[in-house]
């Protein structure tokens, strides 16, 4: 079985997350995630983050700690999904390439959303974790 690191950015700025809901294909379309992918064979997961924003949103984070890390399977991968705090400045436009929309989302909003399956496991860390606080 092949394994990949596969990263997600946790943003939050005036006390709400960036969730974006991706473009109605792929395994995981029509669904809302936090913004990240999957990491190159070359770069530390820090790095992956700071491409997947910059390529997908058009949006320069810097990474801070990890706060979520498990391990889920799909199609014949075992994938090590790592969340980790990311900070931006003030976003006032943000560049879908891969994304429909996004929404800034409140911690107990975000149950309510229709997530990818990996990154509910996201959202149940931060409901019960200090990092909800933001």
């Amino acid at each position: 079985m092949q394994e990949r690191v596969t990263t997600a950015g946790i943003l939050v700025q005036d006390g709400k997350y960036l969730v974006a809901k991706r473009e109605e294909k792929g395994s995981i379309g029509g669904l809302w995630e936090f913004p990240g992918g999957k990491n190159r064979y070359t770069e530390t997961e820090e790095e992956t983050l700071i491409r997947e924003f910059q390529e997908e949103l058009g949006l320069s984070v810097s990474v801070g700690p990890l706060v979520h890390a498990h391990d889920f399977i799909n199609k014949d991968t075992l994938y090590h999904l790592k969340a980790y705090l990311v900070s931006a400045p003030p976003i006032s436009h943000l560049d879908l390439l891969v994304h429909s929309e996004f929404r800034w989302v409140a911690l107990h909003d975000l149950p309510s959303y229709d997530f990818a399956p990996s990154d509910q496991e996201i959202v149940k860390t931060l409901l019960s974790s200090e990092h909800g606080q933001g």
